[in-house]
Formats: C-alpha cells, sequence, structure tokens
C-alpha cells in the first residue's frame, strides 16, 4: 500500500512539476521557435514531392484511401472498442483504450507544440471525403496522426495474437509482421495523396509510433495489473486525468487537437473506472468469447444492437448532466466561466472577461466520454448480464 501511494504521488507531482515549470519558463514557445521553421522548410520544399504523387490521381484511388483513413479514423474505434469489450476480449480492448489515448496524448501534444502547417492546398489537392477528415484538416500537421496511430494500435494487436493465442510459428509471424508493414505503409502513403500531410509528417509519425509501441510493449502488463487489481485506481487515474487537461501546450493559433485529447482522456478514465469495478464480473480472462458456445454469433449480435444505442443514451444524458452541474458548481465557487460550443447564453463575455474564465466545454467534453466509457464496461454489460446475453 505505501509502495503503490508512493509511485502514484510521484507520478501525480512530477506531472504538476512539469505543467508548473514549463509554464514558467515558457517552453512551449521555445521550443516552437527552434522546431517549427526547420519543419515548416521541409512541408514547403517537399510539395513537388505530394504532386508527383498526385499526378497518378484516379477516383478509385480516392476512394481507396479514404476508406484506409475512416478505418484508423476515432470513429471506427469508437465502434471498434466496444465491440471487443462485448466479444470476450477484455484485455486487448482495454490495453488499446489506453494505448490509443496515450498515442492522442502525444500526437496532438507534438503537433500543438510545433504548429507547423499542412501542405498548402493549393497547389496540392486536399481530400476531405468525411466530416471527420475536415476536422482533421484544421489541426497542424507534424506528426501525422493517422500513420502513428496505425503504428501503434497494428503493432500492438499483432503482437497480442502473437503471445496471447494459439495462433503461432515462424510463417504466421512473417505473415503478420508484412501485412501490419503493408498497412503502414497504405496509410502513409494514403495521408500523402489525399493532401493531408507532408512527407516529413509521415516519417515523424512512423518514428514516434515505433518509440511509442516500444515503450508500451514494456510496459502494458503491468499497468494492466495495476487497473484490474491495484489500490486507489479510481482516485488516482482521476487525478493523473485531471492534470493531463492542464499539462497540454497551447498551440499558435486553436485547432480540435485539445478536444480530441479531452475526450479520449475522458475515455481512458471511464475505461479504467469501469473495468476497476466490475473486472471479476464481466472482464476477466474466462470470460466467454465470441464463436464459443457460450457467445455464439446470434447473442453477440444481440449485444451490438442493445449496447450500441444505451452507450449513445448515456453519452447524451452525460453531456446534459454535465452542461447542467459544472456551470453550477463554478458559479457556487465564484469561478468565472465561458462556453464557445455547448451553452451559447455563456458565450456573450466580454473578451477581456473570456481571456480570464475557464471554457465549461472542456468539462462537459470529458464527463460526456467518460460516462459513454463507463457504461461500455459497466453498465451495458449488466444489462446483458440481466437479459442474459
Amino acid at each position: 500500500m505505501e509502495n503503490s501511494s508512493l509511485w502514484q504521488g510521484a507520478i501525480l507531482g512530477g506531472i504538476l512539476f512539469w505543467l508548473l515549470s514549463s509554464s514558467y519558463l515558457n517552453l512551449t514557445l521555445k521550443l516552437r521557435s527552434f522546431l517549427q521553421p526547420f519543419v515548416t522548410h521541409y512541408v514547403q520544399s517537399g510539395t513537388p514531392i505530394l504532386l508527383q504523387i498526385q499526378s497518378y490521381r484516379a477516383g478509385y484511388l480516392d476512394a481507396i484511401f479514404s476508406g484506409l483513413s475512416c478505418v484508423v479514423s476515432v470513429p471506427f474505434y469508437t465502434a471498434f472498442i466496444p465491440m471487443l469489450f462485448w466479444s470476450g476480449h477484455g484485455q486487448l480492448a482495454r490495453q488499446m483504450t489506453l494505448l490509443m489515448a496515450f498515442c492522442d496524448y502525444i500526437g496532438n501534444c507534438i503537433k500543438d507544440v510545433v504548429s507547423a502547417p499542412r501542405p498548402a492546398s493549393p497547389p496540392v489537392r486536399r481530400v476531405t471525403a468525411t466530416k471527420d477528415e475536415e476536422e482533421n484538416a484544421l489541426e497542424y500537421g507534424l506528426p501525422s496522426s493517422h500513420t502513428l496511430n496505425t503504428v501503434c494500435l497494428s503493432g500492438y494487436l499483432l503482437h497480442y495474437v502473437l503471445t496471447h493465442t494459439q495462433i503461432q510459428g515462424a510463417y504466421i509471424t512473417y505473415f503478420g509482421v508484412s501485412l501490419a508493414c503493408l498497412f503502414v505503409a497504405l496509410v502513409g502513403l494514403g495521408r500523402i495523396y489525399l493532401g493531408m500531410h507532408s512527407l516529413i509528417d509521415v516519417v515523424a509519425g512512423l518514428f514516434i509510433g515505433l518509440g511509442i509501441l516500444g515503450l508500451w510493449l514494456t510496459v502494458d502488463e503491468c499497468i494492466d495489473s495495476f487497473v484490474i487489481s491495484g489500490q486507489n485506481v479510481t482516485t488516482f487515474w482521476a487525478a493523473f486525468s485531471f492534470l493531463l487537461l492542464f499539462a497540454y501546450p497551447t498551440p499558435e493559433l486553436p485547432t480540435p487537437s485539445f478536444e480530441f485529447h479531452t475526450a479520449f482522456n475522458g475515455v481512458a478514465l471511464g475505461i479504467v473506472s469501469g473495468v476497476q469495478q466490475t473486472y471479476h464480473q464481466f472482464h476477466h480472462n474466462t470470460v466467454p468469447r465470441l464463436f464459443s458456445s457460450e457467445l455464439t454469433v446470434l447473442v453477440f449480435t444481440g449485444r451490438v444492437l442493445l449496447g450500441i444505442p444505451t452507450i449513445l443514451i448515456v453519452k447524451f444524458c452525460s453531456k446534459t448532466l454535465a452542461k447542467w452541474t459544472i456551470p453550477v458548481v463554478a458559479n457556487t465557487l465564484g469561478v468565472p466561466i465561458k462556453s464557445t460550443t455547448y451553452i451559447p447564453t455563456l458565450n456573450g463575455a466580454k473578451t477581456g472577461e473570456k481571456s480570464k474564465a475557464f471554457d465549461v466545454d472542456t468539462g462537459i467534453r470529458f464527463l460526456q466520454y467518460a460516462g459513454l466509457a463507463w457504461s461500455v464496461v459497466d453498465l451495458v454489460p449488466s444489462i446483458f448480464s440481466y437479459t442474459n446475453l
């Protein structure tokens, strides 16, 4: 107990120290002044390469690369991760969720520290086939989040399959590694072809992703053990998540990157707190898995048809509750607040007042995604148990 409290305090104290020292030393601006000109030069000088790649323009290539971008997008994983939990692969699901949150935090921090532009359009042709891609285009360029996330998540999925299943053998390993490398290469090429990133963005995403993956593979078992059986897990993770909301760099201009981090930060807290409470009921290693006699395809289909609407309802209710409670608490404590999206009545503050006010949208977004994630691993499995699904 003492050792656990000691290292938890050390982590939280380290983040708080970094937050205060980096703010006092103005590290974000110093790093940006050093890195931004270098990256911008390579983005601009790499334009001929992008134009050369885009010279092979074809409708089917637009469709293929846009499809690949959707496969590694936030909406895809929002649907994919719950299905992993409900199919009996709890360890893989919680590890991929936490890894995704970590990748999102690191990648978006680097984006907003460097604040380097995406390829100029025109002359580069930018293809944004979905609303998700339109939002991605508003972020800064380096690194390519799609490339970084693909490296980490496909690499971890391959590692999990080779170490936690009966699928073994040199040929299987060779085939899996080749398939993962091909997938990463196609996603990286697609980001260039679609005009979303320069070559340096994709290369940076590749190497940063490999670094994160290597780090995660050394600590994933320790993190998982802590989540399912540690002490003060929910309390620690709540404090950890709260500090991460502040330990985030301020970009040169506002982008959606912080919003994405806030959402994933909330998801991580919801998953951790839910699994901590219900691991022995719903998420232990002996729960029925898909294609077994206890969990047939028909039963799993019923889970999905019941589970997806439920978590969407919880997300809506969490958002509504947060929109009501956060302003009440802030006003009670005398904290000046503003809202840029969720509460129109708070948009009328004066410019000087806004700069000193707390943006309640951050708390609302954080709580609604935490509620959604909690429902995936706690509320919905409880409903499955009650309905014999």
